[in-house]
């Protein structure tokens, strides 16, 4: 069986050879929080926010990962905008998820957009 940290790695590596791919951060950044590492993954998740806002999929994890640190108003300002985008690519099932994650937030805490 492999080394967890293999998987890690390599996309560590690819990063590294293309540093804007954002598929290789999204990737990066799930495998971190599989090991808990929090701290990381938002970093490389807030990157690709900011070099490829249209990566549809940074919406619901990073807003995930704002509301597990009691960052309620950013997740639910993530959460809007993930909609708004889902709502332009015609992704009628992100658009679903995302506004299930917006009203578990608005549940759980004070958030009111």
């Amino acid at each position: 069986m492999s080394n967890p940290n293999d998987k890690i790695k390599r996309l560590a590596f690819n990063l590294k050879k293309n540093p804007n791919d954002s598929f290789s951060k999204f990737a990066l950044a799930l495998e971190l929080l599989k090991r808990d590492q929090v701290t990381k993954a938002v970093v490389l998740f807030e990157s690709i926010l900011k070099q490829d806002s249209d990566y549809l999929g940074v919406y619901y994890h990073l807003g995930k990962l704002y509301q597990r640190m009691g960052n309620h108003q950013q997740a639910g300002e993530l959460f809007n905008r993930g909609i708004e985008l889902a709502k332009d690519q015609k992704n009628r099932r992100t658009e679903l998820e995302l506004s299930e994650a917006l009203e578990n937030l608005k549940i759980e805490t004070d958030y009111e957009d």
